[in-house]
C-alpha cells in the first residue's frame, strides 16, 4: 500500500511567512509600565560552611528555630517568626495579630537533620530575582558541618550576589553558629 504525503496546510504556511515579514523589533515590544525601570539579569551561586558542636538533628533543629537568632527582619517585633520544616511549608514573618506580613521562602525538600531546601527572595520582596538555598547537615565526629549552596537567577544589579554572600556569612558565622555554641543574646545583639 503506498502513502500519500499530506501538504502542510495552507494556513499554517500563510501564518509563518507573515510572522517572518514583521520586523524582529515590533515582535519583541513591551508594553511600557510608568515608574518602573528595566534591571539587569543575570545568575549567581555560592556555598559557605560552618562547623556546630551538635549533632546533625540538634543542629537542623537549632537552624529552623530562626526566631532565635535570625537577625535580619522587616518588622521591628514580629507576632511569628519562623521556618516551617515541611515540604511546602513557609519561612514566614507575620507583623501583626490581622496576619500582615511576607513569605521570605518556601521550604521545597526537608529531611530532618540531612536537608532543608528553600526557594525565595528572603529580603529581596518584590524583584523578580528567584532563589534557591539549599543547607545539608552532616555529621562529623562530635559536631555538624552545615554547608550552605545559594543559587539565584533573574533581576539582579550588579553589587546583590556579593551582598547576598555576605549577608548569609553573618547569618551562618555571626549568629548561627554563637546560638548553636549557647553564645547568642537576643537578636540584633552582637555575640
Amino acid at each position: 500500500m503506498r502513502r500519500i504525503r499530506e501538504p502542510v496546510p495552507t494556513l499554517l504556511l500563510l501564518g509563518w511567512s507573515i510572522l517572518l515579514t514583521i520586523p524582529a523589533q515590533a515582535q519583541a515590544q513591551e508594553p511600557a509600565t510608568p515608574g518602573l525601570q528595566a534591571r539587569p539579569y543575570g545568575a549567581f551561586a555560592f556555598q559557605d560552611s560552618v562547623s556546630v558542636p551538635l549533632d546533625a538533628v540538634g543542629a537542623f533543629d537549632r537552624f529552623v528555630d530562626v526566631n532565635a537568632w535570625w537577625d535580619h527582619r522587616f518588622s521591628e517585633s514580629p507576632v511569628r517568626f519562623a521556618i516551617d520544616p515541611r515540604p511546602g511549608g513557609g519561612f514566614l514573618e507575620i507583623f501583626d495579630e490581622s496576619g500582615d506580613g511576607v513569605l521570605h521562602a518556601t521550604v521545597l525538600f526537608v529531611k530532618r537533620g540531612e536537608l532543608l531546601r528553600m526557594e525565595g527572595p528572603l529580603g529581596l520582596s518584590g524583584f523578580a530575582l528567584h532563589m534557591v538555598h539549599t543547607l545539608t547537615f552532616r555529621p562529623q565526629g562530635g559536631s555538624t558541618l552545615v554547608h550552605l549552596d545559594v543559587r539565584g537567577s533573574g533581576e539582579l544589579e550588579e553589587a546583590w550576589p556579593r551582598a547576598i554572600r555576605s549577608v548569609w556569612h553573618h547569618f551562618l558565622w555571626e549568629r548561627f553558629k554563637p546560638f548553636a555554641e549557647g553564645k547568642l543574646g537576643e537578636p540584633g545583639q552582637s555575640p
